[in-house]
């Protein structure tokens, strides 16, 4: 499935929603605290992200649970992870590993596991 790149307002209500899983708008209100977001904002974004087909609902009486149907990291690979490599690194993740390692982000242990998590397949 073709993804469409989010706003920043929705990607920070798509964090929340990958976070709890599954929400009512009201009960997502509390997590924007700067700036607080008015319930007919995140309301309405929610909508949008219905229809670039992130987002899906359960109908309770006259309201709505809502949660996410692409996976947080699928959306990583496609639009984050992927515009860091391709942008700053030539497509190479061998070269972002090595920028973490040079600039002492990545330990020789961080390096270790992560070469014994390839071999595993995790």
């Amino acid at each position: 499935m073709e993804l469409e790149k989010l706003t920043n307002k929705e990607e920070e209500v798509m964090q929340v929603l990958w976070k709890l899983g599954a929400a009512f708008v009201k009960d997502m209100l509390p997590v924007f605290t700067e700036p607080k977001l008015h319930y007919n904002t995140v309301s309405t974004i929610i909508r949008n992200l219905e229809e670039k087909g992130y987002v899906s609902h359960r109908q309770f009486g006259n309201t709505y649970e809502y949660f996410p149907v692409v996976k947080q990291e699928d959306y990583q690979n496609q639009f984050v992870l992927g515009k860091v490599v391709g942008g700053y690194f030539n497509d190479s993740y061998k070269d972002l590993v090595a920028y973490f390692a040079k600039q002492e982000k990545v330990t020789p242990d961080d390096l270790r596991e992560i070469i014994r998590m390839i071999e595993e397949g995790a």
